[in-house]
């Protein structure tokens, strides 16, 4: 969950898949994760798709991706995590 948006643990970690994977060739092009926003990205879960509308895009993804971050949303350790309680 970030803010009103709640998503799968199961399509957080795809999200966090397509974000941690090698999305740049050269070196000189390459953006900073916080700034990185995967819409562009064709295996992006369809749910992702009303947050790429959003001027904060890549820090909506951002954090959801550190959410997914060693599957600590499955023992409830991370605050972004809903279902827990």
């Amino acid at each position: 969950q970030d803010g009103d948006f709640k998503f799968p643990l199961e399509s957080v970690k795809k999200l966090k898949e397509l974000m941690d994977g090698d999305r740049h060739i050269n070196p000189r092009m390459m953006v900073p994760k916080a700034n990185y926003s995967p819409c562009q990205e064709k295996h992006l879960p369809e749910e992702f798709r009303s947050v790429c509308k959003r001027d904060d895009a890549p820090l909506i993804f951002r954090r959801l991706s550190l959410a997914a971050e060693d599957d600590l949303c499955e023992i409830c350790a991370n605050a972004a995590c809903a279902g827990c309680f």
